[in-house]
């Protein structure tokens, strides 16, 4: 991690690059970060760093063990289910009550092209970014911020489990995000929330399988 520059908000920077190194896989399960560590890396004090740690351990993504420091959380099958299923009826309900316009439309078919593109050129950090994307802009034109905040925080927590099987999804996403949207350009929403279902229940299934194939003492956390 880069040491960060003399910033006007120490907690919020140190959160986001926290953030940002553990969505981008760059640490396992069995990493410890602790605040002396982190605020080194960074070049901060400690105080920021240990708001950061306690915000990531809210929002689900680490766990915080006294006097040990922090650790990536482990998602169990029944958790990852729990996840999805909420992600379920939200990415149905934004396919439901999103107001479609004509740049909305362009911007998910131009989503779509891209995540074809970095799929051929196994561009898995880019492709990652863009399958989030696409959901996130159907989530923002149900204007609903409580929605988009929640499906964030749902995103960040999956992708604990996913960052290690990338390939369980990534070919069939484009395919059932293209469906989603011709029947959105047919105005059929019925049509498209039975495709996002079917999408996500894809993912489900297979994250869910892997995980159970796992050992048990994999799977604690």
């Amino acid at each position: 991690m880069k040491k960060l520059k003399i910033p006007s908000n120490l907690t919020m920077l140190a959160y986001h690059s926290i953030k940002g190194h553990i969505l981008e896989g760059r640490l396992d399960e069995e990493s410890r970060l602790t605040e002396e560590f982190l605020s080194t890396q960074l070049g901060i004090s400690k105080s920021p760093v240990r708001e950061a740690l306690n915000r990531l351990e809210t929002e689900g993504l680490i766990r915080i063990e006294p006097r040990k420091g922090a650790y990536l959380r482990r998602l169990s099958a029944q958790e990852v289910t729990d996840l999805y299923g909420l992600r379920e009826a939200l990415e149905t309900y934004a396919v439901r009550t999103a107001k479609l316009t004509p740049a909305l439309v362009a911007e998910l078919h131009q989503s779509i092209k891209r995540q074809h593109q970095f799929l051929k050129a196994n561009d898995k950090p880019r492709y990652i970014e863009e399958d989030v994307h696409f959901h996130s802009e159907l989530a923002r034109a149900t204007d609903n911020q409580h929605l988009c905040a929640m499906l964030q925080n749902i995103q960040n927590q999956i992708w604990l489990a996913r960052r290690k099987t990338y390939d369980l999804s990534s070919s069939t996403a484009p395919d059932y995000h293209e469906a989603i949207v011709a029947a959105l350009e047919r105005k059929d929403r019925e049509q498209a929330e039975t495709n996002m279902r079917d999408h996500i229940e894809t993912v489900r299934r297979r994250l869910v399988e892997f995980l159970e194939s796992r050992p048990t003492a994999e799977l604690v956390g």
